[in-house]
């Protein structure tokens, strides 16, 4: 360089590196930029070869980031956010090379341009997930032959390199593929040499997967499959009525359908449809037609619908509700793509996995990439039924998939179709668009239907009524159905006569019509107030026998001692809630059956405007009086004599876990309403008190004992329990019931950190646990007032999540009063974000014993919480083979567990002993192989450290201990290893 090395902008690299390594006790380094000669092609053909497991074998890596400023090398707050912001938008995430700099290495170490080190791969594998989009398993080391080749190239995305070639030489490594470089055939040729090679590699078994392994692999992707599904998933589709006969065949010969089906025309649209219009005009008809048409008739293509439903449960008006179901039609359609569950932690499979909208959209986002020449059709309804933001991200993340789509030229594979009220307007780039009111064919589906359901005879009078009918309609399905209903009813009564006057006296519009059904009848208005309020402020929908016994509770208390099963069977229930809400309500046709109001433009004039003017009773706070009756109902229910002298003394029999199933039984079939009742009074008293219903005298002479006991009764409350000495603060923390804390006389920042014995320890945990986030700003609130901090989380940036508050707010010298440490506790419970700050601001050892002598390892391997095990090692802190009081050590129980990613975790650290033995004589060996834990032996025998032939106290050896469990796949992967000494290390 001619003397000129010292001014060139890479020198300042050189340097670092070289004094990095000193201080790291490293002999060499090696700098990419500087150690291959490029202008030999031998050369350059072997390094780039070679390169990735160069960096594979390397002790570390260091990448210096020379637009990434840390000057301060502060640790506070704002300094750390000011350096990752600028790490978020480093040049060096958008290299091509740099792709296998990161995913290869053991150790990835990250410094801004002043040396400072920022951190590793892993304690910013979060970070470094939302800016690349890679797997965080990869990052963490998982074999990447595990990863599909679709997602691998995906990380490649949007990545550039100097040489065009290179976009593909690049990625040589990260494929485990090996091939010539040719820097004359451009980035087309390049890329489909790489193709042909993955495609020959992908063939191969790279990492062969033994039966037992498969099977666990199996029944992971079934758990998870499973844990998509919720109640209620299909049943606003199953309620919606089959289109009439003569009805909605037009929509096939619209030029905008044939058009969106076309494949030829994607790039017009992206694969978008749209159908608009007003409320009513029966646009959820017309796409459960849709839905069973393209079903029935384009049997080659893959179908699948989601309808949102703002009268259901919350997964059924939510995207996330959206999500789960079309991922689970998709895979349970296509079992082929059911692998991509695999990059889900096998430690984190719950029955009820706690799916958010990250891990759904990236799994939706893989499952679509990978169609290959598989054409799905997507049908979402109903778009205005859920909010507003959350619909806008939805629209959002399928347009981003159609781009990725029409870039790849993959050809369009995946068509959706909206439907929609016309508000709110959200604006796609590319789409087709429907609007009902416009259409001809529409308003002659309204006159067939007129014609095919309106039994009035057919002479003159009848055809004027038709005409008449077909005017006042202005295109509104549900008017029109509502009205032949009546019509009907009126014809049958004998008053033939009186049809075009009554016709007359119907309102046109479709909230007047409601208010004129409502109004007319005045017979049983209290019940039909009742029923209405309980329809519309349930803290979610009530199945037929409860909604009966709501009513009942407070109209007619006397009798519920009397009933049979019989007097509120299904056929039962149904004729009394049409006759409540006068035909306004109907009980779901799905499995799991609900009551909700027939249509949703019910609820919106019942909200607006309905209420008021119909029941001035109530007042003008609608909201605050209804809650508080419907609390009413359920104090009123639950204090019944059947349930406060004969079914409380029962409750003790809880202590008894095999005396519960027959209780509980009793319960839901004697009190049908008990399980709602005692799960949610206190949730309409909270939201009584916020809208302006004092609950202070009946919140602090509440008395939670008893209501307690039966609250734990059900399955999902039982699962989580509480104890005798339970408070009521804690309760109100674990349901999010934020209104009701504040009317608390006590020291809320003293006490929400009383840890007491519950689950989650103290009332902040529980809130944080249970995403209580109204509490959880409450306590933090509280707590920064009485630590005089002049931060609170209402004027923090977005994005600061609540843990950090939690931790900030708690203070450095808060004091963890619990047999285990709060360490230990964290560990146990699974939760990483705490655990992660905790570590990170405070002066925690994370190695610290509780009370029993177990270390936060020995707990999170126990439980099997991969990523607190990830967390614990990469502070290197730990040790690792620290034993219970049994002498297990983390390896034991993880052998003992079958925790396959954690026993691989705990052997890649250096200081495990492998041959380890419990106070009974039994080594991590001995555990796997009595227990069948294929992949867990496997991993123990190939370290060549494991003594296989050792016997145990009681004389078996672990082979002995396989065949006499029945493990045959273990007991023969031991014989093959049992020529040869036994040889152990002491």
């Amino acid at each position: 360089m001619c003397g000129s090395g010292s001014t060139k902008a890479g020198y300042a690299k050189i340097l670092f590196c070289r004094d990095q390594a000193k201080q790291d006790n490293l002999e060499y380094f090696w700098v990419d930029s500087c150690c291959i000669d490029r202008s030999s092609s031998q050369e350059l053909s072997e390094a780039i070869n070679s390169m990735f497991n160069w960096y594979k074998s390397a002790e570390r890596c260091y990448v210096f980031l020379s637009d990434v400023s840390n000057s301060a090398g502060a640790e506070d707050d704002t300094h750390a956010r000011r350096w990752k912001s600028f790490f978020k938008t480093s040049r060096w995430f958008t290299r091509g090379w740099t792709l296998q700099e990161l995913i290869a290495p053991r150790s990835v170490e990250f410094f801004s341009k002043e040396g400072i080190r920022l951190g590793d791969k892993q304690s910013l594998a979060q970070t470094i997930h939302e800016i690349t989009k890679i797997a965080i398993d990869a990052l963490w080391g998982r074999d990447l032959s595990q990863f599909s080749n679709i997602e691998r190239f995906s990380w490649a995305e949007g990545r550039e390199t100097t040489r065009e070639e290179d976009a593909a030489y690049c990625l040589l490594g990260i494929f485990d593929v090996q091939m010539p470089l040719l820097y004359s055939e451009g980035k087309v040729k390049a890329m489909k040499r790489l193709i042909g090679k993955t495609k020959k590699s992908s063939t191969r078994s790279t990492s062969p997967i033994f039966p037992g392994e498969r099977q666990k692999l199996l029944e992971k992707r079934q758990e998870l499959l499973a844990s998509l599904r919720f109640d209620q998933i299909y049943a606003r589709q199953t309620t919606i009525q089959d289109a009439h006969s003569t009805t909605c065949q037009w929509l096939l010969s619209k030029p905008e359908y044939k058009k969106w089906l076309d494949p030829t025309k994607s790039g017009e649209h992206h694969g978008f449809f749209w159908i608009k219009g007003h409320p009513g005009t029966g646009k959820s008809t017309l796409m459960k037609f849709a839905v069973e048409h393209v079903g029935n008739s384009l049997t080659d293509k893959i179908t699948i619908s989601f309808f949102f439903n703002a009268r259901g449960a919350q997964l059924e008006k939510s995207t996330t509700g959206a999500y789960r179901s079309i991922l689970l039609q998709l895979l349970e359609r296509l079992p082929r793509l059911q692998n991509v569950f695999d990059s889900i932690p096998h430690s984190t499979v719950l029955t009820k996995y706690p799916w958010d909208l990250v891990t759904l959209q990236r799994l939706l986002r893989e499952c679509i990439r990978r169609l290959d020449g598989t054409s799905v059709i997507c049908f979402i309804d109903a778009l205005d039924e859920c909010e507003e933001q959350q619909v806008r991200d939805m629209i959002s993340f399928f347009e981003s998939v159609g781009e990725i789509a029409s870039k790849a030229s993959l050809g369009h594979n995946f068509h959706i179709c909206f439907s929609s009220r016309h508000y709110p307007h959200i604006t796609i780039k590319k789409s087709l668009e429907l609007i009902l009111s416009v259409q001809a064919e529409h308003n002659l589906d309204i006159s067939n239907y007129i014609e095919c359901e309106l039994k009035i005879g057919s002479g003159r009078i009848a055809q004027q009524i038709q005409s008449i009918l077909q005017e006042k309609a202005s295109g509104i399905f549900m008017w029109v159905v509502l009205v032949v209903r009546i019509l009907n009813k009126e014809h049958d009564s004998g008053r033939p006569y009186a049809l075009k006057r009554r016709l007359r006296e119907i309102p046109a519009s479709l909230h007047d019509l409601f208010r004129d059904i409502i109004m007319r009848d005045s017979n049983d208005r209290k019940e039909l107030a009742l029923c209405v309020q309980w329809i519309l402020f349930a803290a979610r929908p009530l199945r037929p026998e409860e909604l009966f016994f709501a009513v009942l509770s407070e109209l007619e208390p006397e009798i519920l001692s009397t009933l049979d099963p019989a007097d509120y069977a299904l056929n039962v229930t149904q004729k009394f809630i049409t006759n409540a809400s006068k035909g306004l309500a109907e009980v779901t046709t799905s499995n799991f059956k609900v009551v909700q109001f027939i249509h949703e433009s019910v609820k919106d004039f019942l909200l607006k405007e309905g209420l008021e003017n119909i029941w001035p009773e109530l007042g003008s706070n609608i909201q605050g009086q209804s809650h508080e009756r419907l609390k009413q109902c359920c104090l009123g229910y639950m204090g019944i004599e059947d349930i406060t002298h004969g079914l409380l003394p029962k409750c003790d029999m809880l202590s008894n876990l095999s005396l519960v199933p027959g209780l509980r039984n009793e319960v839901t079939d004697g009190f049908p309403f008990l399980e709602y009742a005692a799960g949610h009074f206190l949730y309409h008293a909270d939201a009584a008190e916020l809208f302006g219903v004092s609950q202070k005298s009946f919140i602090r002479n509440r008395q939670i004992t008893s209501w307690i006991r039966l609250h734990d009764i059900y399955p999902s409350n039982f699962a989580i329990g509480h104890t005798p000495e339970v408070t009521l603060l804690y309760l109100l923390a674990e349901h999010n019931l934020s209104n009701l804390i504040k009317l608390l006389a006590i020291d809320l920042a003293s006490e929400c950190l009383d840890v007491g014995k519950e689950r989650y320890g103290p009332p902040l945990f529980a809130a944080v646990v249970t995403s209580s986030n109204d509490v959880v700003d409450l306590f933090l609130e509280s707590l920064a007032v009485s630590q005089h901090c002049s931060i609170t989380p209402h004027n923090t940036e977005r994005g600061y999540h609540k843990e950090e508050w939690a931790l900030q707010a708690m203070g450095h010298d808060f004091q963890f009063p619990h047999p285990k440490t709060v360490l230990c506790y964290l560990s146990e419970l699974g939760d990483s974000a705490m655990l992660s700050l905790l570590l990170e601001r405070t002066n925690l050892e994370p190695d610290e014993k509780d009370q029993g002598g177990q270390t936060p390892l020995l707990w999170a391997v126990e439980k099997g919480h991969e990523e607190i095990v990830k967390l614990l090692l990469s502070t290197k802190k730990v040790d690792v083979d620290w034993p219970d009081a049994n002498g297990q050590t983390p390896l034991s129980w993880a052998a003992e567990k079958g925790h396959e990613e954690i026993a691989r975790l705990l052997l890649k650290t250096s200081a495990v002993r492998i041959n380890s033995n419990d106070q009974f004589g039994w080594t991590p060996l001995s555990w796997a192989a009595r227990n069948g834990h294929e992949g867990v032996v496997k991993l123990l025998l190939e370290t060549h450290k494991c003594c296989h032939d050792l016997k145990l106290k009681d004389e078996h050896t672990p082979l002995w201990w396989a065949e006499r469990n029945g493990q045959h796949n273990v007991a023969k992967l031991l014989k093959s290893h049992s020529h040869g000494p036994c040889v152990i290390s002491i």
